[in-house]
């Protein structure tokens, strides 16, 4: 495991290099967060003490990291792939250590998530230096998911999708969405999460905001409820899947409505595959919506990336004329929502494949009554 690991550490930095160098960068410096994790296996969380990975085009990669935070990483990517580990003491200048790693840098690109402390910081100590964002070189490694990282997903929707299975069993009439929805976080650590990230019950007219989480409302008969779920692996890739129930039977117009729904999130599920623009994808499913007369009822995107965030490139939008690849992962849920009233939405996460692309979750679309 310790040699696998340090050649998937190896093989990202100099992926990482090559395209900061084709980029016209200098150097990334990157601090904790889903990118310093898929760089170097390191899992920290960002704090006034500077801990950050320093990656020059064309010199050797180090780590800057509080000395007392410097067993932590042992067994690490950094550890296993033998980079260069500076370490400091309260009272030093870990920005300047940073700056020493990067003599004669003349554009420096950091993690989007880097804290403005330590923004500034690098500025008042590279002062002949620009700071940009890494986002644009390191999204083109993160947006591409290797085999393994394929088989995380999968396992991640293959968890969700048993949580999902206990679901009918959870909702019901008298109950409110806060006890659901404590519930169905429970099953999703027991499922194999680490946590769940977020839950969202939304009944009846809670179900009309795309974002809401869970109330004291009690659930009532009659009440379409959107369930949208997710979590991490421990091993840090993220599942996110949402299906629509109802409580009793549907009204004829729930039932006209969700089959509208069914058909444009059924459309954009085929229509995603290598050489399309993401756009696209998102225009195979807003047409059906719009055409049926509930454009203005489709209030978001048809999908985000996932992989170590929940919310990462690429995005499926209007606008985005970005060319999928074999490897890509993403979300496909349209919506529909009536404010006040009700709303419904279906959710799958994609794997762009050679030749089209395959669903990591595999529950029923249709409207399921509880």
């Amino acid at each position: 495991m310790g040699s696998s690991l340090a050649d998937q550490v190896t093989a990202r930095l100099d992926r990482a290099r090559a395209l900061a160098a084709d980029a016209g960068v200098d150097a990334l410096v990157v601090t904790p967060g889903p990118d310093l994790q898929y760089l170097a296996g390191v899992v920290k969380h960002s704090h006034e003490r500077l801990s950050a990975l320093v990656l020059p085009t064309r010199d050797e990669a180090a780590f800057v990291v509080p000395r007392l935070e410097r067993p932590g990483l042992d067994g690490s990517g950094v550890d296993r792939a033998g980079i260069r580990v500076i370490d400091w003491v309260d009272g030093e200048d870990p920005h300047g250590l940073v700056a020493a790693c990067l003599d004669g840098a003349k554009r420096v690109a950091v993690a989007s998530d880097m804290p403005a402390l330590h923004v500034l910081g690098l500025r008042d100590a590279l002062p002949l230096a620009t700071q940009e964002l890494a986002t644009g070189v390191l999204r083109e490694l993160r947006m591409r998911k290797d085999t393994a990282e394929v088989d995380h997903l999968r396992r991640a929707g293959a968890a969700i999708d048993e949580v999902h299975e206990q679901v009918p069993g959870l909702l019901r009439a008298g109950r409110t969405e806060a006890e659901v929805g404590a519930d169905i976080t429970a099953a999703i650590v027991a499922a194999g999460h680490a946590e769940a990230a977020f839950v969202i019950v939304g009944s009846g007219p809670n179900g009309a905001s795309p974002h809401h989480e869970v109330s004291e409302r009690t659930i009532e008969d009659g009440d379409v409820v959107v369930v949208d779920i997710g979590g991490p692996l421990p091993e840090g890739y993220n599942s996110d899947c949402t299906r629509t129930y109802v409580v009793g039977g549907a009204t004829d117009e729930v039932v006209e409505v969700y089959a509208v729904l069914q058909r444009a999130q059924a459309a954009a599920v085929a229509a995603a595959r290598p050489g399309v623009t993401a756009e696209s994808v998102d225009e195979a499913a807003r047409a059906i919506i719009r055409d049926a007369g509930y454009g203005e009822y489709f209030v978001h995107r048809t999908g985000h990336g996932i992989g170590l965030e929940v919310h990462e490139e690429p995005y499926i939008v209007a606008g985005n004329t970005l060319t999928l690849e074999p490897g890509m992962a993403f979300s496909v849920e349209p919506g529909i929502y009536f404010p006040g009233r009700w709303g419904a939405r279906i959710e799958d996460i994609v794997v762009v494949t050679e030749d089209g692309c395959e669903a990591v979750n595999t529950r029923p679309h249709e409207l399921l009554s509880c």
